[in-house]
């Protein structure tokens, strides 16, 4: 091991996904996320070449949050011989028992698919992880409190604050001593979410620092100043007057309760009528809810004057859970108006496929997306208005109107960026920009080099920046 002290970039550099930072300080190694690319067949192949870091020659791993493309890469570095802890907030240790064994049961289902259909390159094909991999690595996950300090190592201590973003999100400060007197601080802002948000507090301000490790998902754009609600009202009103469904692909974390939110606040504003049902398929995002009704606590303040009063922030009447294949299935059946939610929120897996194969030909459909699409998601494909996608091995055309949501995003917009990045004591000396894609890491380093002087570095794929 060497004794330097560096942070090594090993995902989410030119790209928004495979969120993975080595921190090496005197011989200690920290991985800060492990999460799997998504997207683009080449990002894709990137999870199945040999571990940008040996899994046994780590000594921790520190999660931001619950998201796949932060956590996703988990069970394969256990698989391959991790076995040390994993920290990550109460909220977020959470969301990964039911997010992870869930990912690699898109896994375990691709490669079902695969062999079905044989458009795969591999005979047979196999899952990246299996479910039960995925239930293996979780044993691994140690819960910690927001806003305390903890000693990880004797020259190194970390302290999570709140991120927004999702339920558990962290903004992570490292403090890294030498000499024993502490000499460099680092933090990771993981991903940031927005001022407004449904639910979910706004982040805490940037902890001073020398080095920042900073998200530009948005760097290169603002959301709209349009109430989400409006669109949301127009769009289902103008389906179910045509007697279609209304589709909303959704993550089943932070997305699907957002909407929850919004919908019961257009109920109870006698915008919307309570007998359009709203259907929520996705075994995950119904067991997401549960998880958010345990941390009230993580809430921001508005949601808990709600709860104080006795509302449920989250509480509709006209909401039907569809948890079984069959009750899945039964929804091709509906012929009348309604609101289906479903995973996965690109479309790069899970029921909502299925929907999306079936509803999509349909013009008196709507497809509703809640915000960002990776580049080489088919959400990203639909975005730009593709006539044909490709589901299960076969092309579906699309006639149903497929529009987007922006101001449901739970990423922080250019503004939103640069505020938390102005609302510490000081810019720190280092700035280093990922997980956005080329275009918006350009942009936003253009406007911080603009506004303050000096240019944050934008690294490529394996590139180590020293620290001192």
């Amino acid at each position: 091991m060497t004794n330097r002290t560096s942070i090594r970039f090993l995902g989410a550099t030119g790209t928004v996904t495979g969120s993975k930072f080595l921190i090496e300080h005197e011989g200690f190694r920290v991985l800060v996320d492990c999460g799997l690319f998504q997207g683009l067949k080449n990002l894709r192949m990137q999870n199945r070449a040999t571990p940008p870091v040996n899994p046994s020659k780590l000594n921790l791993i520190v999660l931001t949050h619950a998201h796949i493309d932060h956590t996703g890469y988990l069970p394969l570095m256990v698989k391959r011989g991790y076995e040390g802890d994993v920290l990550a907030t109460h909220p977020t240790v959470d969301l990964c028992g039911i997010l992870l064994p869930d990912s690699g049961y898109l896994q375990e289902e691709d490669a079902r698919w695969a062999n079905r259909r044989g458009y795969s390159k591999h005979q047979p094909a196999e899952p990246l992880y299996t479910q039960l991999e995925a239930r293996a690595s979780l044993k691994n996950l140690r819960p910690v409190p927001f806003d305390e300090t903890l000693q990880i190592h004797d020259s190194m201590s970390v302290r999570f604050r709140p991120a927004g973003h999702i339920l558990g999100a962290a903004i992570v400060e490292f403090r890294l001593h030498r000499n024993g007197r502490e000499d460099i601080r680092c933090v990771f802002s993981g991903d940031l979410g927005r001022c407004s948000q449904p639910i979910i507090p706004p982040p805490s301000p940037l902890p001073d620092c020398d080095h920042l490790v900073m998200e530009c998902t948005y760097g290169n754009r603002d959301h709209p100043d349009d109430d989400p609600k409006d669109l949301l009202e127009d769009v289902i009103r103008r389906t179910a007057e045509r007697g279609g469904m209304v589709v909303i692909p959704a993550f089943a974390v932070g997305r699907t309760q957002a909407l929850l939110f919004i919908l019961r606040e257009l109920q109870n504003e006698g915008r919307l009528p309570r007998d359009i049902p709203i259907h929520i398929d996705s075994p995950m995002a119904i067991q997401a809810t549960k998880i958010f009704t345990r941390h009230r606590d993580a809430y921001d303040l508005e949601s808990r004057g709600l709860l104080s009063t006795g509302e449920d922030p989250l509480g509709l009447s006209n909401v039907v859970i569809n948890e079984t294949v069959e009750q899945s299935k039964s929804l091709n059946d509906l012929r009348y108006p309604a609101i289906l939610i479903s995973a996965s929120g690109m479309a790069t897996g899970g029921r909502v496929l299925h929907h999306l194969g079936y509803r999509l030909p349909d013009h008196r459909n709507t497809v509703l997306f809640g915000g960002y699409q990776a580049v080489g998601t088919r959400g990203r494909l639909l975005q730009e208005g593709r006539k044909t996608v490709r589901i299960h091995g076969r092309e579906v055309r699309v006639r149903a109107d497929v529009l987007t949501l922006d101001g449901l995003s739970a990423h922080a917009d250019r503004k939103g960026l640069m505020t938390w990045l102005e609302s510490g004591s000081r810019i720190p000396e280092q700035i280093h920009l990922v997980h956005g894609e080329s275009e918006a890491r350009t942009a936003f380093a253009d406007q911080i080099s603009g506004k303050h002087g000096h240019r944050p570095n934008c690294p490529e794929f394996g590139e180590r920046a020293e620290l001192s």
